[in-house]
């Protein structure tokens, strides 16, 4: 009988390796994201995807806004599944606010990651003094208030913004649809918890070496971010890929693995 985690975050397991990848999707994303770059780690990884709760085909029963009230909540379920799976130096794969769950997680267990690979991550959302994140304070607010308001719109406006390659409409709008496939009530909730994060002082104490892959014109994690994250965090690499919007995995899903590829070997 699977284990309450495995069932909860519909965790799915393919692939022959002995070591596993654990895949970890982005806001208003699920599992589903990753189907153009799990065929190339098939062979020589135990793959691990899950949704997290109010995603894809998770139970959004088990939603408790007091555990999902901050992204340990979210860490402490990635931390379940290893447990579940009995996985030990895993390879994470976190995308966007899963970026920070894998820090979290691996700060909290680092026995259970070998390596971190985080798309398009970001600390912290909201410029502070010198720190640069992108987002004033009344950006972030106005962009919760909207989504509070009409999430379906915000929604259908904000996803292709998001994807950028606005020359491939195809894929803001498969985007879109993951967005208003996502529990409306949990996604807004979500969004206030990953924007108004703050990772920064986490940064120095990750061990587990990390890959980080910065893409251009990236609108929610510039690329100082990106240079911010590879200052503080001891053993970075800042990979800079020509792939343009913020989901790479999508929009670039060749030059991403040959990324992933070069880090790993």
């Amino acid at each position: 009988m699977p284990g309450a985690a495995l069932e909860r975050n519909n965790v799915k397991v393919l692939g022959a390796g002995s070591q596993a990848m654990i895949f970890a999707h982005g806001y208003g994303c699920d599992q589903n994201m990753w189907r153009f770059i799990t065929p190339a780690f098939q062979d020589r990884y135990r793959i691990v995807l899950f949704d997290h709760v109010g995603a894809g085909h998770s139970d959004t029963s088990a939603y408790n806004r007091n555990k999902y009230g901050t992204l340990k909540g979210y860490a402490s379920d990635v931390l379940e599944i290893c447990r579940e799976l009995s996985l030990n130096r895993a390879i994470f794969v976190g995308h966007s606010v899963s970026a920070m769950i894998g820090v979290l997680a691996a700060l909290e267990e680092p026995a259970r990651f070998d390596k971190l690979v985080l798309i398009g991550p970001s600390p912290c959302y909201v410029n502070d003094g010198d720190y640069v994140g992108g987002f004033s304070r009344g950006d972030i607010d106005g962009l919760l208030e909207s989504l509070d308001s009409n999430y379906l719109g915000w929604s259908s406006s904000m996803a292709p913004v998001i994807m950028g390659n606005p020359d491939r409409p195809e894929l803001g709008q498969e985007l879109t649809n993951s967005f208003c496939r996502t529990d409306p009530e949990i996604a807004k909730h979500f969004a206030r918890v990953t924007f108004l994060s703050d990772n920064r002082a986490d940064l120095p104490k990750v061990k587990t070496p990390s890959l980080l892959l910065q893409c251009s014109q990236d609108l929610i994690a510039p690329e100082v971010v990106g240079e911010y994250l590879h200052r503080h965090m001891r053993d970075s690499e800042l990979v800079k890929l020509k792939a343009t919007g913020h989901c790479p995995h999508l929009s670039a899903p060749e030059e991403t693995i040959a990324a992933m590829r070069s880090f790993l070997s």
